[in-house]
């Protein structure tokens, strides 16, 4: 009962502090207001709603629970969940934050995994998008195209070694144990996806409403905490609160011989990783690899903006959020050592002057490549993609609204 008076008093005198600080800085509040809604205006919504989109879709036609099926002698081993966490894993990694909570909480309200597994599964299913760490970080922040092999291996190298670790998280349930042993059979992969087809029972057109409309909620509420925990970021470092709190991390710096420079951007990134990592980057006291490693951290712990939208998708469900929050801190250990392992035979490798015939080409992420252009098309396109989509949400809800009555 204490604790629970404590935790309220704690809530009440942070939001009145929040308050304030808008009042006493409008002007900065604004600023990072609209920072943090041009970037879920401009990258957000239009790169995550198709594949949101599609991805109800796949659920409701069966298609996931077919892959799910495939997929299950490789996923129970390795990770111990179904077959259907692979799909998540992919569509993850391709879309970034927070698909993959997204994805894990459709698939535990549809019965396709059970708590502990969902639990397995989000915490290693969420993750940058390649897009993000090429694009924005390394090309944007950078200026160095190069840096962002380092950083995509040094950050899905982190997500397989959580999935690795939290197999061990949680006991295995009868249903779990039945299904270890299971074979490969392609017939009961199909058998699966008609059955699913069948249970579902949707027409397509009301499938793919659902589908729209479930999809922009969920973006409308990443939206909300992007803006959100960018105007918290600002408002923190004009309280004097981020310096505070970087004290402490200085000592931490300091003991692995990393310049106290750095210790802003980190407790910014622990926030928002957008503006952690461009800090990072301009920090001219540090070594590349130090920033490589700082950054690998800031990308893999993904920040309590982020967190805060997993933990908003995962409460509509049994899954708890303390597991992936301690998943988040495990993979920004390992991004770390996995930007310093890699260094040597990997940056320094394919940044010499006489590259070997088998190096990566990471000429395809330099300024002026298709990457670079298609980053800097989504900036100007995507507030269109954007106005489009919330028409068609509006029309149908109204058309919904009109049904009912």
């Amino acid at each position: 009962m204490f604790r629970s008076k404590l935790k309220t008093i704690f809530l009440s005198i942070s939001v009145t502090i929040l308050a304030a600080s808008l009042i006493s800085y409008p002007q900065e509040s604004l600023d990072a207001s609209i920072r943090g809604l041009n970037m879920w205006w401009e990258i957000v919504f239009p790169s995550l709603l198709p594949f949101f989109i599609v991805s109800e879709m796949l659920i409701g036609f069966g298609v996931v629970k077919f892959i799910g099926v495939l997929l299950e002698p490789l996923m129970r081993p390795l990770f111990k969940v179904p077959g259907v966490g692979g799909f998540v894993w992919a569509m993850g990694m391709a879309s970034g934050f927070p698909s993959g909570a997204k994805f894990t909480a459709r698939l535990r309200q549809e019965g396709h995994l059970t708590q502990i597994e969902a639990e397995r599964l989000v915490s290693f299913t969420n993750s940058s998008n390649p897009l993000f760490i090429f694009g924005a970080v390394s090309v944007g922040f950078f200026y160095n195209p190069h840096l962002g092999v380092i950083l995509a291996l040094a950050h899905y190298l982190g997500n397989i070694c959580v999935g690795l670790i939290m197999r061990f998280y949680g006991n295995e349930s009868p249903d779990e144990i039945s299904k270890k042993n299971k074979k490969f059979k392609i017939h009961s992969a199909l058998s699966a996806l008609h059955q699913t087809r069948l249970k579902d029972n949707r027409p397509i057109g009301k499938l793919l409403g659902d589908a729209v409309n479930s999809s922009i909620q969920t973006l409308l509420m990443v939206g909300g905490f992007i803006i959100l925990f960018s105007v918290i970021n600002k408002l923190l470092y004009h309280l004097h609160i981020t310096a505070t709190l970087a004290k402490s991390v200085e000592v931490l710096l300091s003991s692995i011989s990393f310049p106290e420079m750095l210790s802003i951007p980190f407790i910014s990134g622990l926030f928002e990783i957008t503006l952690g990592s461009q800090l990072t980057s301009q920090v001219l006291d540090a070594t590349l690899l130090q920033k490589a490693m700082i950054t690998s951290f800031i990308l893999a712990f993904s920040g309590f903006s982020v967190q805060a939208q997993v933990a908003s998708i995962l409460a509509q469900t049994d899954i708890r959020f303390k597991p992936f929050f301690i998943a988040r801190i495990l993979q920004g250990i390992f991004a770390s050592l996995f930007a310093l392992i890699l260094w040597k035979p990997v940056y320094l490798r394919f940044n010499s002057q006489e590259q070997p015939s088998n190096a990566l080409p990471v000429g395809f992420f330099e300024d002026g490549s298709w990457a670079d252009h298609f980053y800097h098309k989504m900036i100007e396109v995507g507030p269109i993609i954007t106005i489009f989509s919330l028409l068609v949400y509006v029309l149908i809800l109204f058309s919904r609204l009109k049904k009912q009555q």
